[in-house]
């Protein structure tokens, strides 16, 4: 059945028939559209999405833009959005950049064109600004059609911004490990291009610096974001000369900047021999779900992902404000089996 039949069946005009089932913002009267219900419902007629989109300028769709689906980071970010979008009636499309800045930039671009209503961007932004300017460019142009945008991200994209306190985070933490006893850390810092990893180091070493810690107790290595990166990284670190040294009444920590790689650098631990916490201490941060499954539990720096999800939806989902806004979400430590107090 098309939308030819059921205007034909009511006995109205194309135009009337799509502005009632499709929506518009011309309304037509209550005996016409009751016609057209009736019409459609006896045809088993249902609209078709995309028409809807054109008749209403929008659709009811948002889409989400994640780095990596997989990273229980992102993941529980969009189960949070995905909760409170269902109960808004809201679907959500997802898109994955895999960590690539093109392609961020070319899905918000497919988005426009199919019309979603709004755009949420879920992932750090790098030290480049070349990349940052072709994406709100393309963000001014979503928004000039009549989108609307959401981030959880920097606040350097002129829009609507879940703000996280990664450096107060990971400062609050090393703060931490200095009252547990521990005198000498290892940084698996991420990318160095990466604002959240850099962020977090920035956070996490500054702290040490201003308590009197050394630079060859508070060393920084760089390393993908990601599980094997870390793995890949400790395990070369363990092989070199410049090896940290272990056991003893004060074993060194090491702090991931995030938990995949502190999950990384623990399996690197263990493949050498070497046991968590008793020879190596180490710490992450985010607190994701699957910590609960890792042995000892993780010292990390809680963010409240699913809500941070629920939190940039509701932002997209309320009236658009005069002035955009910054909702800044702070962390939590939370020490556990993997950094116990040690002698000092």
């Amino acid at each position: 059945m098309t939308l030819d039949d059921v205007a034909r069946e009511a006995g109205v005009s194309l135009a009337t028939a799509s502005r009632v089932l499709n929506g518009s913002t011309r309304t037509v009267g209550r005996a016409l559209s009751e016609r057209v219900a009736d019409a459609a419902a006896r045809l088993d007629y249902s609209p078709n999405a995309q028409a809807q989109a054109m008749a209403r300028g929008r659709s009811d769709v948002v889409g989400l833009v994640v780095h990596d689906i997989a990273d229980p980071y992102f993941s529980t970010i969009a189960a949070g959005l995905m909760t409170r979008a269902a109960a808004a009636d809201v679907i959500v499309t997802l898109a994955v950049t895999d960590g690539s800045r093109t392609r961020e930039v070319a899905q918000v671009a497919a988005l426009r064109r199919q019309r979603v209503r709004a755009v949420v961007l879920v992932g750090s932004r790098w030290r480049d600004d070349d990349s940052v300017a072709a994406l709100r460019a393309e963000l001014d142009a979503f928004r000039a059609s009549g989108g609307r945008v959401a981030a959880v991200t920097q606040d350097v994209l002129d829009v609507d911004t879940v703000l996280l306190g990664n450096a107060d985070g990971a400062a609050q933490l090393a703060r931490a490990l200095l009252d547990a006893g521990y005198r000498e850390f290892v940084v698996l810092g991420g990318p160095g291009d990466l604002l959240t990893a850099a962020e977090r180091t920035a956070g996490f070493t500054g702290t040490l610096a201003a308590a009197g810690v050394a630079p060859g107790d508070r060393r920084v290595i760089a390393s993908p974001f990601t599980r094997d990166g870390a793995h890949e990284a400790v395990t070369r670190l363990l092989g070199s000369p410049g090896r940290p040294r272990t056991g003893g009444a004060a074993p060194p920590c090491v702090f991931a900047a995030n938990d995949v790689m502190a999950v990384g650098a623990i399996a690197a631990l263990r493949d050498a021999g070497l046991r968590v916490p008793a020879d190596v201490a180490v710490a992450g941060f985010d607190d994701i779900p699957t910590l609960r499954d890792i042995t000892p539990a993780l010292t990390t720096v809680r963010l409240p992902l699913s809500d941070i999800g629920g939190a940039v939806f509701d932002l997209l989902d309320a009236p658009e404000p005069a002035q955009r806004r910054v909702q800044h979400v702070d962390g939590r430590v939370l020490l556990r089996a993997s950094t116990p107090r040690v002698a000092g």
